[in-house]
């Protein structure tokens, strides 16, 4: 009985953080949302920001939208477990949503810049940090051109603050290649990570 019980307690899956990362313009959007199609069993937690949403964005499903006021509000409250001032404006990540998802035994997915992710390390030091990397240097650069949202001011300053997150590798888990047209393969990768890290002996600990 004794045995049959170790057994059963070493199959149970422990709930895992990830945290996908990269610096701006890696498509940290669009695995996020091909994770979502593939129907993983996983809580996608939705950040809140203080910008304006873009047109195909939609309030309290791909962001909560505040307004700089409401957000700072909220930061004083205490309802963000993580939140940064980026490129101007506030994103934050609710703590609610990770500690009742992880309390129902249910694996949690952020997205974060690296500046977030190193702050999740801190909070949560058994996270798993996963870092997109594009094919070349050059195909990244074209990504952000290609969004046609950015000034040539406002490029320089997202390749100078890529240049400070990419030295920052080193506290993360795991390095995914998120090539141009090979979505798919990005996504297939983090999948197996989640696989891995629930096949491992001693598990992650995360609350």
């Amino acid at each position: 009985m004794q045995l049959t019980q170790l057994s059963f307690d070493l199959l149970r899956p422990q709930p895992l953080l990830i945290v996908i990362s990269g610096t701006s313009g890696i498509g940290k959007d669009a695995v996020i949302q091909s994770l979502k199609k593939r129907n993983v069993p996983i809580h996608f937690v939705i950040t809140a920001t203080s910008r304006a949403p873009r047109a195909d964005e939609r309030d309290g499903i791909d962001y909560f939208f505040y307004s700089t006021e409401e957000f700072e509000k909220r930061i004083a409250q205490g309802e963000f477990i993580e939140h940064a001032l980026v490129y101007q404006d506030y994103k934050g990540i609710p703590r609610s949503q990770i500690e009742e998802a992880l309390k129902c035994g249910e694996d949690v997915v952020l997205k974060l810049d690296v500046q977030g992710a190193t702050t999740i390390r801190k909070l949560y030091p058994q996270a798993i940090l996963v870092f997109l990397v594009p094919n070349t240097v050059e195909e990244w650069y074209d990504r952000l051109c290609d969004r046609r949202s950015e000034t040539p001011a406002s490029l320089k300053v997202r390749v100078a603050t890529a240049i400070r997150e990419v030295a920052q590798i080193d506290i993360f888990d795991y390095i995914v290649l998120n090539a141009h047209d090979h979505l798919e393969a990005a996504v297939d990768d983090i999948i197996n990570i989640l696989h891995i890290e629930h096949l491992r002996v001693h598990h992650r600990k995360i609350l």
